[in-house]
């Protein structure tokens, strides 16, 4: 089976419809690198935009709440009542940053391949549930590149990070003791500047990620030399059945010329390599090439002409220039009317007299 083919066979890049095939299977190339630096960017944008509408907004809430707590009943429904409310106040509160990141997770895939709804991936398939399959995908090289890529995010990230806050160490030991009102600007601060730099590194990372990852799936696309062939036959046909098509069109229109020469007027030839049959009958605008051939169709169209007292006349510059430029049932060119017409006209002749 062409899905079985060793990997090491596949020499060939992928055609324009294999790659269909994939995308239509759900099979494309995706970096979760990119989505997660999409989320995070988002993130940080909604930190920066939001959090201090989302700070009044929630603390104006949660003021009210816990100010008039000994007025509020809790009993029957009013407890749900009161819950929905909160509830409610809370969800209007952070909808903007939550939309914001739901579209920065869409985007990070649209971003790296055009949508694609296929159920490909949930059909049950006994690789998923092969322990010998698992083992094999968990020491594969893509397991491999993955960890090595985790601990090397980790180690860059974790020091980037532990030189940003080393400055402010001294700072962060105070806030234990601090007023919440000093600590809150310092931690928004310090949050701001931590996200900005993940955002830089996560950028490099993501990019990185994605020519890996595409290199790999671009990889898992390509062909052996046999499944361009089955391929080339699935959508332009087996070339044996083409050329036999091709063979039996050819003897089809061998015969259909071969019926038409003992209506013709004359045959030019040049003398054996090549023969026209040319039929003129009085009111046709020019005469009509009902046959011609080179080499063996030429010998089959004289004899046939010679069985049927259809004159031949040797002009091997006409014939040659005849064969080359006009088709079969076509008119003769403009430029050949008056060489033609001198055959013709002779022919004709001969006809006259020998008809006295």
């Amino acid at each position: 089976m062409a899905d079985e083919t060793d990997s090491s066979e596949r020499t060939e890049d992928p055609t324009q419809k294999k790659l269909d095939d994939a995308l239509k299977r759900g099979d494309v190339a995706k970096s979760q690198e990119v989505n997660t630096w999409f989320i995070i960017s988002a993130a940080t944008l909604a930190l920066l935009a939001f959090s201090g509408t989302l700070g009044r907004d929630l603390t104006a809430s949660m003021r009210g709440l816990i100010a008039n707590a000994h007025g509020f009943s809790v009993d029957g429904g009013a407890l749900p009542r009161l819950a929905a409310r909160v509830g409610a106040e809370t969800v209007a509160a952070i909808a903007l940053p939550f939309l914001l990141l739901m579209l920065a997770a869409l985007a990070g895939n649209v971003i790296q391949h055009r949508l694609v709804w296929s159920g490909e991936g949930l059909k049950p398939k006994l690789s998923k549930i092969s322990p010998a399959a698992g083992l094999k995908r968990l020491f594969s090289k893509q397991a491999l590149a993955n960890f090595i890529k985790g601990l090397v995010k980790l180690a860059v990230i974790g020091t980037v990070l532990c030189l940003l806050l080393w400055p402010s160490r001294f700072r962060l030991e105070g806030l234990a003791v601090s007023d919440p009102v000093f600590v809150l600007p310092l931690a928004k601060g310090l949050t701001l500047d931590m996200l900005a730099a993940v955002v830089a590194i996560m950028a490099l990372v993501a990019a990185a990620d994605y020519l890996f990852q595409y290199r790999q799936w671009f990889e898992r696309q390509k062909m052996s030399p046999r499944e361009l062939k089955d391929e080339f036959k699935e959508t332009d046909g087996d070339p044996k059945i083409k050329a036999r098509i091709r063979q039996l069109r050819q003897a089809r229109m061998r015969k259909r010329m071969m019926a038409a020469v003992p209506n013709a007027t004359v045959v030019v030839t040049n003398p054996t390599h090549f023969a026209v049959a040319l039929r003129y009958e009085r009111g046709m605008n020019a005469p009509l090439c009902v046959a011609k051939g080179q080499d063996a169709i030429a010998l089959k169209i004289r004899e046939v002409a010679n069985r049927h007292g259809v004159p031949i006349v040797e002009n091997p510059p006409l014939a040659r220039t005849l064969h080359a430029a006009v088709k079969v049932d076509g008119e003769i060119p403009p430029e050949h009317y008056r060489a033609v017409a001198e055959i013709i006209g002779y022919v004709m002749r001969l006809n006259r007299a020998a008809a006295r």
